[in-house]
C-alpha cells in the first residue's frame, strides 16, 4: 500500500504541466514547436534560456513535493524503507511528467525530474550525475548525450551504494530497490531512442538557444 500511495501523490503532481503552461503564457503552443516536447530541452531551444530555466525549476518542483510529503510526513518513520518509498514518489512523477492526463498522455522525457530524485537519493549518485551530465554536454554539445549518461550512472551508482551498505537500506529492500532504479533509468532511455537513432546517424541537434528553430523529433 505505501508504495501504490508514493506512485500515487508522485503521478498527480508529475502531472503539472511547467513548460506548456509557461508556453501557453506567453502566447506559445510548445508542443507545435520544435519536437512537440513539453520538458525543459524543447522549451529551451525555442523560447530561450529563461524558459528553460523556469520550465526546469518547475519539474524539479513537482518531483520535490511528493517525496518530501512521503519522506518527511506520510512515512517519517519507516526509516528502514524510506529510501525505497523515495524512489517510488520520484518513480510517480516522473511517470506523470512523461505521460500526464493534463495533455492526453504527451509528456516530456523525465530527466528534470529525475534530476530531483537524484538531489534527493545520495550525494555520491548526485555528484556522478552532475558531473555526467555537464560533462557529457559541454563536450558533445548534446544534451541527449548528457541525459543518457545520467540515465546510467543513476541506476549503476544507486545499486552500489545500497549494495556496499552505504546507505541505509534494509537488507530485505536492496533487490527492489534495483529494479526501481533500473526502471527510472529504463524509462530515461526509451523516451530517448528517438535521440539514440539521431545520434547514431550523426543527425542529432546540438544545444542551441531560442531558436524556434528545433528539430528535435
Amino acid at each position: 500500500m505505501e508504495r501504490f500511495v508514493c506512485l500515487l501523490i508522485g503521478y498527480i503532481f508529475g502531472n503539472f504541466p511547467t513548460g506548456y503552461l509557461y508556453a501557453k503564457l506567453h502566447g506559445v503552443d510548445i508542443t507545435h514547436k520544435g519536437s512537440g516536447n513539453v520538458g525543459t530541452t524543447n522549451v529551451l531551444r525555442n523560447m530561450g534560456p529563461k524558459a528553460g530555466l523556469i520550465t526546469m525549476l518547475g519539474d524539479f518542483t513537482k518531483t520535490f513535493i511528493p517525496i518530501i510529503i512521503v519522506t518527511f510526513f506520510l512515512y517519517k518513520d519507516k526509516t528502514d524503507m524510506r529510501y525505497l518509498l523515495t524512489m517510488y514518489a520520484g518513480l510517480g512523477a516522473i511517470l506523470g511528467h512523461n505521460y500526464p492526463l493534463t495533455l492526453k498522455l504527451h509528456g516530456g522525457k523525465g530527466i528534470a525530474c529525475t534530476g530531483a530524485l537524484i538531489c534527493f537519493s545520495d550525494i555520491r549518485i548526485l555528484i556522478v550525475c552532475f558531473f555526467a551530465f555537464f560533462g557529457g554536454t559541454l563536450i558533445t554539445k548534446y544534451v541527449s548525450v548528457g541525459s543518457l549518461l545520467v540515465a546510467v550512472c543513476f541506476s549503476a551508482v544507486n545499486i552500489w551504494v545500497v549494495s556496499t551498505g552505504l546507505h541505509p537500506l534494509a537488507q530485505q529492500y536492496h533487490m527492489e530497490l534495483y529494479i526501481v532504479s533500473l526502471i527510472i533509468s529504463g524509462l530515461a532511455i526509451f523516451k530517448h531512442r528517438s535521440n539514440i537513432r539521431r545520434l547514431l546517424s550523426g543527425t542529432e541537434n546540438k544545444l542551441s538557444f531560442g531558436t524556434g528553430k528545433g528539430k528535435e523529433k
